[in-house]
């Protein structure tokens, strides 16, 4: 009898532990969400004073971080300060022969700090990084190919390092074109005739050292990621594509989002030749790459070395002769050949193809061929004209840095406050599991 009672005992007893094993569950999933739409909203636009808070810590967290990392190699940073920085700054303060040669160095490693700061710009942050390539590559390359066909001459630096820099022009761009001498170049009817492959040497090393800073800045996901393999969790970034496409997206970013997924489906195809091929081609996508190459093991060299020939050798150089074949009076010709055979043969286009090429002859007048000396109302307009272009090209410039520095802090402030979120919720698991076993 007395079992009996107990048996019955055992499932009214079962009943509101599941109860409340389901209502424990149903208050994680409420946190969840709430922390979630917490990370939404944490943003400078929405709540910028506790965005800032957040950023602020973080950078803390990160001195803090790096001061408790030089002290703990404080042996290895005493012996780099007596074997470099002494001896430099003694050779910088000091006068003598060897100064011209102090003076060279520093512009070479200002030169090859700034092109390789560019293209780390350009691909870090996943996906928010700043493009570079439209901001003062691209433009670097088109300026110079312009300037050389106007000049007929390939020759316009005075050293390798006579590039845009930091608050700092070219010479060559202000320069009149008899400054550089007469064109070595012979000059048609049309323009004058430079190869394309005598102008890439002129801009290739900066274009190189651009990609090889592009490459250093697909570090940081592989990294990230390897050091979630090696802990036994998995990336955010990874976590997402697990999760069904939700109907609130929209066609671009489902399309995006259905993209991420194959490449992941077929992560077990990576190695370093379809890493090459990601690398060698302008991919938005191959920021989820190099999360894949972390998280299922690629090695380090294989992937560093196939993104460094794809993004520094391959990638720059297509872009580059791009660019070239882009401001080089030739292509222009035939495209101007291939568009008048195409609308002569449009009816009622024809009868306006003259005033359609005058006008475009005229605009290629201006832009690529040598400057006259005119009058001084002309030179007048030509100093306006280059204000205005200034002036917009700059506040563009400033705006995408805006942007660029909204995006960093603000994807600072949230990764910090998500950890946060994650030691709350480990604590809650913890003493939901605790208090669900003694109710067992």
């Amino acid at each position: 009898m007395g079992r009996r009672k107990a048996t019955a005992a055992a499932p009214g007893a079962a009943a509101p532990a599941r109860g409340s094993s389901r209502a424990a569950d149903g208050v994680i999933s409420e946190i969840r969400e709430k922390h979630k739409l917490e990370l939404e909203n944490l943003t400078l636009t929405k709540h910028p004073f506790r965005t800032l808070h957040f950023f602020m810590l973080a950078m803390l967290q990160y001195l803090k971080r790096l001061a408790t990392y030089i002290l703990s190699k404080r042996a290895l940073f005493a012996v780099l300060i007596v074997l470099v920085v002494i001896p430099g700054v003694t050779l910088l303060v000091t006068d003598g022969l060897h100064k011209k040669h102090v003076q060279e160095f520093l512009h070479y490693a200002r030169f090859v700090l700034w092109w390789v700061s560019l293209g780390v710009a350009s691909s870090i942050g996943l996906g928010s990084g700043l493009h570079t390539f439209v901001l003062y590559l691209g433009p670097h390359i088109a300026l110079f190919t312009i300037k050389a066909v106007q000049c007929g001459r390939v020759d316009l630096k005075s050293a390798p390092y006579d590039t845009i820099l930091l608050k700092q022009a070219p010479s060559w761009l202000d320069k009149k074109c008899s400054e550089f001498g007469s064109p070595m170049y012979p000059a048609t009817d049309h323009s004058v005739m430079i190869p394309v492959f005598d102008l890439l040497p002129q801009v290739q090393l900066e274009a190189v050292l651009w990609g090889i800073g592009t490459a250093l800045g697909e570090l940081p996901p592989y990294f990230i990621s390897r050091a979630a393999r090696l802990s036994g969790s998995e990336l955010e970034a990874v976590k997402e594509l697990d999760v069904a496409p939700s109907t609130e997206d929209g066609p671009v970013a489902s399309n995006v989002n259905r993209t991420k997924r194959w490449l992941l489906s077929h992560s077990q195809h990576l190695n370093f030749f379809t890493i090459l091929i990601l690398a060698s081609v302008p991919n938005p996508l191959f920021d989820l790459a190099g999360i894949m190459c972390g998280q299922f093991g690629i090695p380090f060299w294989e992937f560093f070395f196939a993104t460094l020939i794809g993004k520094a050798i391959i990638k720059t150089h297509i872009q580059t002769l791009f660019i070239i074949s882009l401001c080089n009076n030739q292509l222009l010709y035939l495209m101007e050949k291939e568009l008048i055979w195409i609308f002569g043969h449009i009816p009622g286009f024809s009868a306006n193809l003259p005033s359609v090429i005058a006008k475009l002859h005229s605009a290629k007048e201006k832009y690529l061929s040598p400057p006259a000396s005119g009058s001084p109302s002309s030179q007048i307009e030509d100093k306006q004209w280059n204000f205005s272009f200034a002036f917009i090209w700059n506040s563009v410039v400033w705006l995408v840095l805006m942007n660029f520095f909204i995006k960093i802090v603000t994807s600072t402030a949230q990764d910090y406050r998500k950890r946060q979120q994650d030691v709350e919720m480990e604590l809650i698991t913890d003493s939901s599991s605790l208090s669900h076993s003694k109710t067992n």
